[in-house]
């Protein structure tokens, strides 16, 4: 309704039209394999090397060997090469379960005031060890835990409790975690599931749907344990001073938990002794068949929750059994996403070129990329291993994202160098380099002088064009991200010329940049009323068209030397 002007006088307006598009989301690499501790099938993001060290671990003992997964050794390469972040998914075979720790009460008559369990899943996080004289633990390490109860405050029914390492003793404590002044009352701000944490995921499925549910009130603030049982049943002293649940249990002096120290028991689940390191030509690397990944390969399915643009399995061989069918459900995962590029290996260790062009050929996706051939590295256990390629070209990707753009092909000298490797399982001929391209392997060539780089871009694609190639399929990729937040906030907007003109003002200039960054030769977007008709309106549909031409890339240069008599003129 128009305002009505009435008696003289100045009268502002406003009319914001300074939307500002979102930037494209960098979502960093996706590695799904097992890991030394950690969450189970639980994607966790982590922003540093470092991180994962702490949340996952590095190097186990097998015997007297000690070992490290591929995982480990993929996530430090994306890093070392300048990726921010990583979803990493722990694979494991078999059933995986926290350790529990269970306090006793002053009234040794009382049941537990509550209990405690371990975030982390499988024996090597948790101890399952009795404790010596001393207090230390007979099989504790590093990475196992332990609680103590202190700081018991009977006037106001308040203590202390603290995480500490399973290898240290009474008298050399390794604290790692303290919470001070807890409470078993809930109406207090320092109940103890309210400061430490209750919550747990729990694989649910629903239909075809597999996804993690979230069980428990209070967010977990601790990095290692959470509470999972406060016994309601026992006397304690509120916050007013007043005894709460008084009944047949004594004071609740005897029913707070007494000073006292504790391990965490019942952990189940043994990690795989790491066939890399043993038999690499195994095809169940790493203690897990291709099967055990079925489940956490469907939970990165929603977009939604999971951001990432590469995903790999390192240990996965596309020609091997069950593995074949995790890795098609791997390249599905990321064509029905739209935002990722899947990086497989189709070989084992030992394959010869045939072997190789032979299983790429079985595959047709411009959202899979295959490497070949293996390399080797040094591990964190300072081992000489060979690892397949999958391990480290996602961080080759990084370092081409944070060195150019996604639309640059990660490859070649100058971006496709592969740091930290000390050769290849094979040094390629130029005949082998033409035998893999031509069947859309990339060649992993070695260069004397030059070191080690990735040269070739293709995908799995079988047809010819311009999704043939990673760098323009990562184009892609990127603008539907971009194109698609800007979308997401028109979202319940009325279809209007004003909400058309809002996309039209984020899209056109953001793709002029992508030309000026030479991802584009040429660009055109439409949404008008050529393809917003009525009938699509009233649909309550928007319909855009945006035409691209993608630039292509430099992968055959042709250098013509003639020799001219002497006395020959070279002027124009």
């Amino acid at each position: 309704m128009a305002e009505t002007l009435i008696s003289p006088g100045v009268f502002s307006r406003e009319n914001d039209i300074s939307f500002i598009a979102p930037a494209a989301l960098e979502a960093g690499a996706a590695v799904l394999g097992p890991t030394v501790k950690g969450p189970v099938e639980e994607p966790t993001v982590v922003t540093s090397y470092g991180e994962y060290q702490r949340v996952f671990g590095t190097t186990f003992e097998v015997g007297t060997n000690n070992q490290e997964y591929l995982t480990s050794i993929a996530v430090k390469s994306y890093f070392e090469q300048g990726g921010d972040s990583v979803l990493v998914t722990r694979i494991v075979s078999g059933a995986f379960t926290a350790a529990t720790g269970s306090t006793a009460a002053a009234n040794s008559g009382s049941a537990s005031p509550f209990t405690l369990t371990t975030l982390g899943k499988g024996t090597i996080f948790n101890s399952d060890g009795t404790t010596n004289a001393d207090g230390s633990l007979v099989t504790g390490s590093a990475d196992s835990l332990r609680y103590e109860v202190a700081n018991i405050n009977d006037a106001d029914g308040t203590f202390s409790l603290l995480v500490r390492r399973g290898d240290d003793n009474t008298n050399g404590k390794i604290i790692l975690e303290t919470f001070n002044d807890l409470s078993l009352d809930p109406n207090s701000g320092n109940y103890i599931e309210r400061v430490i944490g209750n919550q747990t995921k729990t694989k649910t499925t629903d239909g075809s749907t597999i996804y993690l549910a979230t069980v428990g009130e209070y967010v977990n603030r601790s990095r290692y344990i959470r509470v999972s049982n406060v016994n309601q049943t026992l006397n304690y002293l509120a916050n007013d001073g007043v005894t709460v649940n008084s009944g047949s249990n004594g004071s609740f002096t005897n029913d707070l938990p007494s000073a006292q120290q504790g391990t965490f028991v019942g952990a189940t689940g043994e990690n795989g002794t790491g066939n890399f390191f043993g038999d690499i030509t195994d095809s169940d690397t790493q203690g897990l068949a291709g099967t055990d990944y079925a489940d956490a390969i469907s939970m990165l399915e929603n977009k939604d929750e999971y951001l990432f643009n590469i995903i790999s399995a390192p240990g996965l061989i596309y020609d091997f059994g069950t593995h074949k069918v995790q890795i098609d459900s791997i390249i599905s995962l990321a064509q029905n996403r739209g935002d990722a590029i899947a990086v497989i290996d189709v070989e084992q260790y030992g394959a010869t070129v045939s072997n190789v062009t032979a299983a790429a050929q079985t595959v047709n996706n411009s959202y899979a990329a295959t490497y070949w051939p293996w390399l080797q590295t040094q591990s964190g256990n300072g081992k000489n291993v060979w690892i397949p390629a999958s391990t480290v070209i996602p961080g080759v990707y990084a370092f081409t994202d944070g060195a150019a753009a996604p639309w640059f092909a990660p490859a070649g000298l100058t971006r496709g160098g592969i740091p930290n490797v000390i050769q290849a399982e094979r040094k390629l001929t130029r005949t082998d380099r033409d035998t893999l391209y031509s069947s859309n392997v990339n060649p992993i060539a070695t260069f004397p002088g030059a070191g080690i780089a990735v040269f070739g871009q293709k995908t799995l694609q079988k047809k010819s064009s311009a999704l043939d190639r990673v760098n323009v399929r990562r184009l892609l990729i990127e603008l539907k991200k971009f194109v698609g937040d800007v979308s997401r906030n028109l979202v319940f907007e009325q279809n209007t010329i004003a909400t058309r003109n809002t996309f039209l003002a984020a899209v056109n200039p953001y793709l002029e940049s992508v030309v000026q960054r030479q991802g584009l030769y040429a660009f055109k977007v439409v949404m008008d009323d050529t393809n917003n008709t009525s009938d699509v309106i009233d649909r309550n549909q928007l319909i855009g068209q945006i035409f691209i031409q993608p630039a292509k890339t430099v992968e055959f240069i042709v250098l013509d030397f003639t020799i001219e008599p002497t006395g020959a003129s070279f002027g124009a």
